[in-house]
């Protein structure tokens, strides 16, 4: 999965939210990927308090992980959050453009 976060400056706590895309499968799929991903988050919401907005972006691969892995990476995530461990958007590596043909 892929987590994204950024620090709020008003109080009130985290919030988190998921993007499940259709690339992940059909309804029935996403449905089971966000209600696997809620349980987890919300076993491992309570030691996150920074003042944050969290997505998460899960692979395809989170509908056949064991539930114990799942709330392990979720956890480790939260932690990292929390920690504000994280690669800022401007400090992140940049893939070169191709460049465009000339006709």
């Amino acid at each position: 999965m892929t987590v994204f976060f950024l620090e709020r400056e008003m109080a009130g706590g985290p919030r988190v939210g998921l993007t499940v895309g259709k690339v992940l499968g059909g309804a029935v799929t996403r449905n089971r990927i966000k209600r696997r991903m809620r349980e987890a988050i919300r076993r491992h919401l309570l030691p996150l308090t920074a003042n944050v907005d969290v997505v998460i972006n899960p692979k395809k691969s989170a509908i056949a992980l064991e539930t114990l892995k799942l709330e392990a990476e979720i956890e480790r995530a939260f932690t990292a959050v929390q920690q504000g461990k994280g690669v800022a958007a401007s400090d992140s590596p940049r893939r070169p453009r191709p460049k465009a043909k000339s006709r």
